[in-house]
């Protein structure tokens, strides 16, 4: 099979699986009759590819759309799922994580991205000494949308 046609097969193999478990409705999989199925399936398919085929460059996008799909799932089908903004943020931290683990680039983003957004998934739960960080931790999401513009502009400016 050629390289560039790859990343189609995976997709075309990943919905026909979802189709076909569709029509056998197989009670134990009908949580998954949904769309966020094929954004699960469209992110393992990257990932599949980006390993298979030396794609490196795929396993970040790949992880971000596996990662949105699951935590959209665990929304829709699961009390218990965290809903939370930062777990977003998590997602990303995972991408660059994995994307390190082939390409030895991004491992600080990602350590510093999963460390954030778990401050702030359970920043609630401080401990009463450490309000201080309870004040910091609004600041941020209030104004988080700012962070993103100067981590963007700071990116446009970094030279290689």
């Amino acid at each position: 099979m050629k390289k560039q046609n790859a990343l189609l097969a995976y997709i075309l193999i990943g919905i026909g699986i979802f189709f076909l478990l569709r029509q056998l409705k197989i009670p134990i999989l009908t949580d998954f009759y949904s769309w966020q199925t094929f954004l699960i399936v469209i992110g393992l398919a990257l990932l599949i590819h980006g390993y298979s085929a030396k794609h490196y460059q795929n396993l970040f996008s790949g992880t971000i759309v596996l990662g949105v799909g699951i935590h959209l799932h665990g929304l829709a089908h699961y009390s218990f799922w965290i809903d939370h903004w930062a777990v977003y943020v998590l997602i990303v931290g995972i991408a660059f994580i994995i994307q390190y683990s082939k390409t030895k680039n991004g491992l600080f983003p990602g350590v510093l991205l999963i460390l954030l957004s778990l401050l702030l998934i359970f920043s609630n739960r401080l401990a009463i000494n450490l309000t201080w960080l309870n004040d910091i931790i609004h600041f941020i999401e209030r104004f988080w949308p700012i962070i993103l513009i100067i981590i963007g502009f700071y990116l446009l400016q970094k030279k290689k």
